[in-house]
């Protein structure tokens, strides 16, 4: 997910490959080193190198890239917000209730827009708390970082810019945390990230935090093509913008009209799999790299997977990394679940 907003920073330390930008007394913004030229480099030789081709989905997420999937979020046919808004709004309560949390960490915390309810359930408007919003994006973090301090008097704001595949240790310490894995994200991992993510989490949390990790979960098929080939193709945008990215960072010559978004379900994985398909063989120049890469007609590029889970195997996914299920709620049309959930205790 790469971001090039990085207004009033101070604090920069020398030698030190992270940047600290702290701006006011309220708000700090960690940045570590987001997803640059050096990753983008590699992950493009290694990606498209290899047959079938593929790119992590963390580039799709620049600036552009995240305002369009907020866009997407807004479209009549993409239900995952909505159906994680409602059940989030129901069990709000419940959650702070069972955490009794004095800190909020957010990972993937795009706009906050979810963010509201929960800072509204652990009593950010009458009492001191610590969000702590973890994005890739500067400018989304900075943006939504901002309005809730505006909206939370009392609101605390420690965010960090990186990737959490590699920077959940610049987590601050903290108070009695919850940290908040919503939008589904998880599903955006194969089964070996998710775990090694989940493994992450639970070496950030001490006695008596939790995880709460919004999961989105098998539905009809027809259900879930129209949410990833939305009628207003803002999806098709938000995928081709994956091109600007490439042709931006690594001097590419991607041409956008030579390609197509294509977004179909995998039973047998249980995902959405989403590719740029090319509508006729040709070849792309990487400059920055001294590279070109052929596409035949039909070729796809894979860009993003989102995994659909059932119930029964949230358990087994959270013990897989120590991790204790606590409760589990499930809306059921459509279908959408959120699992609580605390380190496992040691064995003896």
């Amino acid at each position: 997910m790469g971001r090039d907003d990085r207004s009033d920073r101070g604090d920069s330390r020398r030698g030190d490959p992270h940047i600290t930008a702290a701006t006011g007394a309220r708000l700090r913004v960690d940045v570590r080193q987001p997803p640059g030229a050096p990753d983008l480099a590699r992950d493009v030789v290694a990606g498209l190198g290899a047959s079938p081709k593929s790119l992590p989905p963390k580039y799709l997420y620049d600036d552009r890239g995240s305002a369009l999937f907020e866009a997407i979020t807004r479209t009549a046919e993409y239900y995952p917000t909505r159906a994680e808004v409602a059940l989030l709004e129901s069990v709000a309560a419940e959650v702070a209730d069972s955490t009794r949390a004095a800190e909020l960490v957010e990972l993937g915390s795009g706009s906050a827009r979810k963010t509201r309810t929960l800072l509204d359930a652990l009593g950010a408007s009458r009492r001191e708390v610590r969000y702590v919003p973890f994005d890739v994006s500067e400018g989304a973090l900075r943006r939504s970082a901002e309005d809730l301090l505006r909206a939370y008097p009392l609101l605390r704001v420690h965010g960090v810019v990186g990737d959490f595949h590699r920077d959940l240790g610049a987590v601050p310490e903290g108070g009695r945390r919850l940290v908040a894995f919503l939008g589904s994200t998880m599903g955006n991992l194969s089964d070996d990230e998710a775990l090694a993510l989940l493994a992450q989490v639970r070496a950030v949390l001490g006695p008596g935090d939790h995880l709460l990790l919004g999961l989105d979960l098998v539905k009809d098929e027809g259900v879930l093509l129209a949410a990833y080939n939305d009628s207003e193709g803002i999806t098709a945008a938000f995928n081709l913008n994956l091109l600007a990215v490439l042709n931006r960072g690594l001097d590419a010559d991607f041409d956008p009209a030579r390609f197509e978004h294509l977004a179909f379900w995998n039973p047998g994985a249980k995902r959405m799999e989403m590719h740029l398909r090319a509508r006729l063989a040709h070849r792309v120049r990487f400059r920055a790299l001294d590279l070109d890469v052929d596409f035949a007609e039909g070729e796809t590029l894979h860009t993003e997977i989102s995994r659909k889970y059932l119930p029964g195997e949230v358990r087994d996914l959270l013990q897989s990394a120590d991790l204790r299920l606590v409760r589990w709620w499930a809306a059921p049309e459509p279908a959408f679940g959120l699992a609580l959930a605390t380190a496992a205790p040691a064995p003896p």
